[in-house]
């Protein structure tokens, strides 16, 4: 696959923290940057040392530049707009969640897409991490049988960032929210309670999806959890298999035979890690998390015409669970 060259609005701190050195190591040019200021603009050039063009006005980047995708990577309450902005002047985009606020949004965002005939992807990252694609693997090569059940935990510190439970659901937990869908199908059933105390959040979600798969999720946003912490647990006919803190799946098949598994040593786990090495300074971390693994999709989609994965139209079911879950709490 060849080099992709790529336009990139926003450069804040998750943007050059994660995005702009995940694109590089996926293969990526860094053609031009706008911000709003065109000194930072430049400095975001010079630091993963591109000698693009620097904007502040991203409309006449849009206008100016020729290139293989545009990456959005702004506050959420600007990236709707920005979406459709890239979209009318005919660009290829990815765009950091949440596109549009709800399923009424997104689902503007997707039509605009179709119409432009254009490629928009949605930077739901787990997707795209190691750990979740070797779990969804498993599940749909069905040899430990059929998924019966699943537990997902997501913690973290979203009091800097969360006022409230919408924006706690939007904004944090809505990339657990979409990696149910990836790995499960659509919920056919949403029941949840919710106590918030100031910004402490505290959800519990209860969940029936389309093949007879339930579900419950326990997603909670205090500082309490400054170590962020996420986990899935995935009960199939024949075994189980636990994703813990994206770094380590175990992977158990039950014993099948006449002999009671107590009376030798019969039972076993296979256990999947990346190595640890300071070898990979950071970009073990870009890798683990899905940042490499979705700036490469979105390139190859861009050079080969394919519908991405976390597509603009997909998103429209990742936000509308999103909001079927904010109604369903008591």
């Amino acid at each position: 696959m060849q080099n992709s060259k790529l336009c990139f609005i926003g450069a804040g701190f998750h943007a050059s923290t994660n995005i702009y050195p995940a694109a590089i190591e996926a293969g990526a040019t860094i053609q031009a940057v706008a911000t709003r200021n065109l000194e930072r603009s430049q400095a975001a050039l010079l630091q993963f040392g591109s000698s693009g063009q620097a904007y502040d006005h991203a409309p006449q980047m849009l206008e100016q530049e020729a290139c293989d995708g545009v990456v959005v990577v702004a506050q959420p309450a600007d990236q709707t707009r920005l979406a459709l902005d890239v979209i009318e002047a005919g660009h290829n985009v990815y765009v950091d969640k949440p596109l549009g606020w709800n399923a009424e949004e997104a689902t503007k965002v997707a039509e605009a897409a179709d119409q432009a005939g254009v490629i928009v992807m949605v930077g739901f990252m787990k997707r795209y991490a190691p750990i979740y694609q070797k779990l969804k693997t498993i599940i749909d090569g069905g040899t430990l049988g059929k998924v019966r059940s699943f537990q997902m935990k997501f913690a973290v510190d979203s009091t800097p960032f969360c006022e409230n439970e919408e924006q706690f659901i939007k904004l944090a937990a809505i990339h657990m929210v979409d990696l149910m869908r990836y790995l499960f199908g659509e919920a056919i059933q949403v029941t949840g309670t919710t106590v918030r105390d100031g910004k402490y959040i505290n959800q519990s979600i209860s969940l029936i999806f389309d093949h007879g798969v339930t579900g419950s999720a326990y997603f909670t946003g205090m500082s309490a959890w400054s170590r962020e912490s996420e986990s899935v647990l995935v009960t199939f006919e024949h075994g189980f298999a636990l994703a813990d803190e994206i770094n380590k799946l175990t992977v158990h098949k039950s014993r099948q035979g006449d002999q009671l598994p107590w009376k030798s040593l019969e039972e076993h786990d296979a256990v999947y890690t990346p190595s640890g090495t300071p070898m990979s300074g950071a970009y073990r971390d870009l890798y683990l998390r899905g940042f490499v693994g979705e700036m490469k999709h979105f390139m190859a989609c861009c050079q080969t015409g394919t519908v991405p994965l976390s597509s603009a139209r997909d998103n429209v079911g990742t936000m509308a669970l999103c909001d079927r879950i904010l109604s369903s709490f008591i």
